[in-house]
């Protein structure tokens, strides 16, 4: 532990009343959750500004918290793609994604995909992809509960786990997305205020100089100027070309994020949803930078390393440090709040992505492809409560396989997947006439397998920085493929439609996918706001 056996029980109690304000607003969801439209879409009755700050908290997870700081604060300069790159991402979103996703689908990814193209098959496909997003990202933020434990909490790690595997899926289970949004709003406003108090105390240390803060962390990281250089941990360009690449463009394909869109009234609710988060979500980028700089001044490189290798320790180290230490009362107490916080966070986060995993295994592969559509709204939510358990259990053992890996990194990769599998087949569907069902799959297919093959044979599995045969070197040269990968899914989605028969369903249901994404008739229907 960081702190001292005050700071880690204090910060144990903090926690237990999140929890505890938590299940009051769980209770409270259930009885809003009893249907499918409430359990995967809140009814489509939240605001545009209740939704734009519940995807603020989606966005705001530890990957952001703990791994941006992290890798800024070992690395320097080349830690601000991750910032930039989850920033430029929704401009995306914004301008090409969210209404049409809100006229069009249901659900999920799946529904906009099969609503132009009718087919079992890739309905199934595009579960699978969405599936390996959400895992990917779950196991960024597990990774995360096991870094907090072991750097706060006078608990074993291992315990930490499975009680937050218990509440997410308890969350789930009861509330559904109704009490997911509720707790996500909750959990933004939370991070929003301690970064911003952080940010500040950090920067008024340095006299509100941001040269001076830059000039201390070069000097203390160990690395000199090439601290605000690019290269340390992107030593080819390419590499870090890449990583902006898949942050860029995949934030479009992320399950969990884009069915937040189907939680609104109308299409225009979702385009602002998509107004109110940029302005948030960029302070909050910002400030994560800037404290990641600032614990490479305060704390220094060597000891944010020696006490955790991939860098997630940054964040409560500098916090410790601004506080007073972890012999004092400020310094313990805030290190409790930041643990506190950061379990909140890692709750709220891995919570949207078990329902967005639950809602794809209910409602794509049971309801859709294999009882064909024959299955009641009640009989759906009891598959995804099943899923629930299964999708969590599965997460939680997959969590400490990977434990040793940086949560932002692991993050980048949900990203990887979306922008290569999902975004092309996203896109085709909504702007492409001569789009077809062979495209669609050979799109998803090339996507996921590129990005899995790459990341298996690169640097990050294989060699001295992965996860097995530190002997042996990489025999793909970059931690993240999305500059391969993300290219190929788009050519294949191009390929698989032009060399074969351009299907008439799928032209005429082109002709009613641009009537309903321009007029909204015929979207899923919703009452007034909660």
């Amino acid at each position: 532990m960081i702190g001292s056996s005050q700071s880690g029980n204090l910060g144990t109690i903090l926690f237990i009343v999140f929890v505890a304000g938590t299940l009051v607003i769980t209770a409270y969801a259930a009885r809003k959750a009893s249907t499918a439209s409430g359990f995967f879409a809140a009814g489509r009755r939240m605001s545009a500004v209740k939704n734009g700050f519940a995807i603020n908290g989606d966005y705001m997870s530890a990957s952001s918290f703990l791994g941006i700081a992290g890798l800024v604060a070992l690395f320097g300069f080349d830690g601000l793609t991750y910032s930039f790159g989850f920033i430029v991402g929704w401009l995306v979103i914004l301008l090409l994604v969210a209404e049409p996703l809100r006229n069009i689908g249901k659900y999920t990814l799946a529904d906009v995909m099969d609503f132009r193209l009718g087919s079992a098959s890739l309905r199934s496909v595009a579960a699978v992809s969405t599936l390996v997003t959400v895992l990917f990202y779950l196991l960024a933020q597990l990774v995360a509960v096991d870094t907090i434990t072991r750097l706060l909490l006078p608990i074993n790690p291992s315990v930490a786990l499975a009680g937050v595997g218990a509440l997410m899926i308890v969350y789930v289970l009861v509330g559904g997305m109704v009490s997911i949004t509720y707790i996500q709003i909750v959990k933004a406003f939370l991070l929003l205020t301690v970064t911003t108090a952080l940010t500040i105390a950090l920067v008024s240390r340095f006299g509100f100089n941001l040269s001076s803060l830059l000039g201390a962390a070069a000097e203390r990281s160990g690395d000199g100027s090439a601290f605000l250089e690019p290269g340390l941990y992107f030593t080819k360009p390419i590499d870090l070309i890449s990583l902006g690449l898949a942050l860029a463009l995949g934030a479009a394909g992320l399950p969990h994020v884009m069915a937040r869109f189907y939680t609104v009234p109308t299409a225009r609710a979702a385009r602002t949803s998509a107004l109110w988060v940029i302005g948030p979500l960029a302070g909050y980028m910002l400030m994560t930078t800037v404290l990641g700089f600032g614990a490479a001044a305060v704390v220094g490189g060597t000891e944010i390393g020696g006490a955790s290798q991939s860098g997630n320790s940054a964040t409560p180290l500098l916090a410790l440090r601004l506080a007073g230490g972890a012999d004092t009362v400020w310094g313990n107490v805030v290190l409790a709040v930041i643990c506190a916080i950061v379990f909140a966070t890692i709750i709220a986060v891995v919570a949207g992505l078990t329902i967005a995993g639950a809602t794809t295994i209910a409602h794509d592969l049971f309801s859709k492809v294999i009882f064909k559509g024959a299955v009641d709204e009640q009989r759906d939510v009891r598959i995804a409560r099943i899923a629930t358990l299964a999708l969590g259990t599965i997460a939680i053992v997959l969590a400490f396989a990977v434990k040793s890996l940086n949560v932002a990194f692991l993050a980048s990769l949900a990203f990887t997947v979306g922008a290569s599998a999902n975004l092309p087949v996203i896109l085709y569907s909504l702007f492409w006439k001569r789009f077809n069902k062979i495209g669609a799959i050979a799109a998803i297919v090339v996507g996921i397998v590129s990005t899995l093959t790459l990341v298996a044979i690169g640097p990050s599995v294989i060699g001295v920085k992965g996860l097995f045969l530190h002997d042996v070197d990489p025999i793909f040269p970059l931690s993240n493929p999305g500059i391969i990968t993300i290219p190929l899914g788009f050519l294949a989605g191009w390929l698989g439609s032009v060399i074969t028969r351009p299907s008439a369903q799928s032209g005429e249901r082109f002709r009613e996918l641009r009537l309903r994404e321009l007029s909204g008739y015929g979207a899923e229907p919703s009452t007034a706001s909660h």
